[in-house]
C-alpha cells in the first residue's frame, strides 16, 4: 500500500522559513517522480513543484520560484520542500504526491496520484 506522510508545517511569520518532509513507503520511491501541491481554503488544488527520480529536473510554479526548493533523499525515501521568504498567500495545506506528468507547452503538466494527508502551513503576523 502506498503511503505518503507529510510533516513540518506550522505557523510562521511573513518572511520566515519552513522545511516540509514527505516520508514515502509502499512503493519504489527512487523510481517515482514526485511533486508538492497545495490547497488554500476555498481554492482549487495548485501544483507547486516537481522533481524527477534522479533529482536532475526540478520545476516550480511561477509564484514560488526563487523562494521554494524541492529536493529528495532516495536513501531515506523522503521528499522535501524548503519554503523561504514566506508570504501570507502561501498559507495552504501542502501535500506530496507521485507525479506521472509531462513537459509540454513550455510548462509542467502534472498527473498526480496517491497524495498524502497533508501538512498545514499558515503564514501570518
Amino acid at each position: 500500500e502506498v503511503q505518503l506522510v507529510e510533516s513540518g508545517g506550522g505557523l510562521v511569520q511573513p518572511g520566515g522559513s519552513l522545511r516540509l518532509s514527505c516520508a514515502a513507503s509502499g512503493f519504489t520511491f527512487s523510481s517515482s517522480d514526485m511533486s508538492w501541491v497545495r490547497q488554500a481554503p476555498g481554492k482549487e488544488l495548485e501544483w507547486v513543484a516537481f522533481i524527477n527520480r534522479g533529482s536532475i529536473h526540478k520545476y516550480y510554479t511561477d509564484s514560488v520560484k526563487d523562494r521554494f526548493s524541492i529536493s529528495r533523499d532516495n536513501s531515506k525515501n523522503t521528499l522535501y520542500l524548503q519554503l523561504n521568504s514566506l508570504k501570507t498567500e502561501d498559507t495552504a495545506m501542502y501535500f506530496c504526491a507521485q507525479d506521472r506528468g509531462w513537459w509540454y507547452g513550455g510548462r509542467w503538466n502534472p498527473q498526480l496520484q496517491n497524495r498524502g494527508q497533508g501538512t498545514q502551513v499558515t503564514v501570518s503576523s
